[in-house]
């Protein structure tokens, strides 16, 4: 076919310039007139955006968020809503709003790798909206509405052509990532052009307060003041501050959040419990053996590495073994190895694990769908194994699977296995619904990321009341971290808000 330009039209301009004749069809030109003026948007309060979203209906709290951030926040604001109340949801509608307000013609979305496709899914089939994913030879001018993982937008040649463009409005999904200022994460955003901004984290706050404060300084610099500034007006440390009523004043005019409670749904129970347990004599010598390791060389003396041996033993014989392999190579002095080989013989020796007991014990009685955390790929394996042998049919998820190869875990979960073995990427990203029990085998140091895990299950869809069962081994390192996860704990609500039960039922003071 071959295409040519037509400049037919000219002659008709000629003839209508130097004839004076009528340029167009009065009656089209009046309807046409009529169509633009029904569409204006005289009365900048209000959404306009839900007439045009026939596949979705948004609930009144997240409305009610795409109302606040575009009237009150000027379309800077921390979505911070508890898991599974639809921070994505939120985020469309605003999106969308200023796409019809024609505030908004280029957008950039940046989310986790596992997240992207679910994004343009989600914004094409709800929303409407022509998001694209972007690819590797991909022009920037070219793409209006771009979704793309945090990872590869931070590498070159691709942070350059992001800092070339002008972006309208930036949407950064699983926030929380930025809450280390040093990091490359956190400069390339610093960096980027943008008009408007949406950070969604359902966890603030993780570890301490001064996370918040770079959240909140990426989002809109000075609101906090300087670094100092803040420190000395709330005698802000780690894990504590002062004048808390006044900082939370402060952070509510950037941060919107809704709690279950707060959005007229009701909710199924959430039935949380911490399980002590009680290693056998032969465990807790072999436990004590390791927490003498720093006094035996200076090789050994890493608090980190001890801590993290110490964990490793609460978790499985597996994963203690493979780092303290890794430690043997390092040891110079016989004396050094042979202590390690020592611990190792009595490790590989024993022939029971407590707290693998306990949750086969736990997942027998309930009888039902169990995802069960664990912190080390290696108890992953081993728990598999564990179970198989006690006839409980399992699947593994973790970060290494591909998408593929996570949504046919989820799904062999859903319709074979009783329980899914799952490290902390599995507390990302994916919707469990139909799962009711949750065992957190291993306890992390940052309690958000337990309110992650329980909102996998409990969340918009859940019809069930859900049990989570924290297991702790007593008089060893998890007593440390139960008694830290509850001070953290104590500084987010100060901050942000109070929490749903995550450790258990009965808040301990701090």
């Amino acid at each position: 076919m071959i295409i040519e330009r037509s400049s037919e039209w000219k002659e008709g301009f000629t003839e209508r310039l130097e004839n004076r004749e009528t340029w167009d069809n009065w009656a089209l030109y009046n309807m046409s007139y009529e169509t633009v003026k029904t569409n204006l948007i005289t009365d900048f309060y209000g959404l306009q955006s839900p007439k045009y979203l026939p596949n979705l209906t948004p609930l009144s709290h997240q409305l009610a968020v795409a109302e606040t951030v575009i009237e009150r926040m000027n379309g800077k604001a921390i979505l911070a809503d508890e898991v599974g109340l639809g921070k994505t949801i939120e985020a469309g509608l605003i999106l969308k709003e200023y796409l019809i307000r024609g505030l908004v013609k280029k957008a950039l979305i940046l989310v986790p790798a596992s997240l992207v496709n679910q994004w343009i899914e989600e914004l094409n089939q709800k929303f409407h909206i022509p998001a694209m994913q972007y690819k590797k030879n991909y022009d920037l001018n070219h793409c209006t509405i771009v979704v793309m993982s945090i990872d590869m937008a931070k590498r070159s040649p691709h942070k350059e052509n992001i800092y070339d463009q002008a972006y309208d409005l930036i949407i950064i999904d699983e926030a929380h990532k930025l809450k280390n200022h040093k990091t490359k994460n956190y400069e390339f955003v610093q960096n980027l052009k943008k008009k408007f901004c949406l950070l969604l984290t359902a966890t603030p706050i993780q570890n301490d307060v001064f996370e918040l404060f770079h959240l909140i300084s990426l989002l809109k610099p000075g609101h906090l003041g300087n670094y100092e500034t803040f420190q000395s007006s709330f005698s802000a440390s780690k894990h504590d501050v002062e004048h808390d009523d006044y900082l939370k004043e402060l952070v509510n005019q950037v941060m919107v959040r809704n709690r279950r409670q707060d959005t007229g749904i009701e909710w199924t129970n959430r039935h949380v419990q911490i399980i002590p347990i009680d290693f056998t004599t032969k465990e807790k010598e072999v436990y004590d053996l390791i927490s003498q390791l720093k006094n035996v060389s200076p090789i050994f003396s890493d608090a980190f590495s001890m801590i993290t041996l110490q964990r490793e033993m609460c978790s499985s014989k597996e994963a203690t073994c493979l780092t303290l392999d890794k430690m043997r190579l390092k040891c110079i002095r016989p004396g050094d190895i042979s202590y390690i080989e020592e611990i190792t013989r009595k490790l590989m020796g024993l022939e029971i694990n407590s707290k693998a007991e306990k949750a086969y014990e736990i997942i027998s009685q309930a009888n039902d769908k169990v995802i069960l955390f664990t912190e080390y790929r290696a108890s992953q394996l081993y728990l598999q194994w564990f179970l198989n042998s006690k006839g409980v049919t399992s699947v593994l998820f973790n970060g290494q699977f591909n998408k593929n190869k996570r949504e046919w875990m989820k799904q062999l979960f859903k319709e074979q296995a009783q329980v899914l073995i799952a490290t902390e990427s599995g507390s990302e990203g994916i919707n469990l619904q139909f799962c009711h029990h949750v065992i957190n085998y291993d306890l992390p140091w940052n309690p958000m990321k337990l309110e992650q895990r329980i909102g996998r299950v409990h969340r918009l869809g859940q019809e069930h009341d859900v049990h989570i069962y924290n297991l702790a081994i007593q008089n060893t390192i998890e007593d440390h971290i139960l008694d830290l996860l509850h001070v953290k704990i104590g500084v987010f609500e100060k901050v942000v808000g109070e929490l749903d039960d995550i450790l258990s039922a009965y808040k301990k003071s701090i």
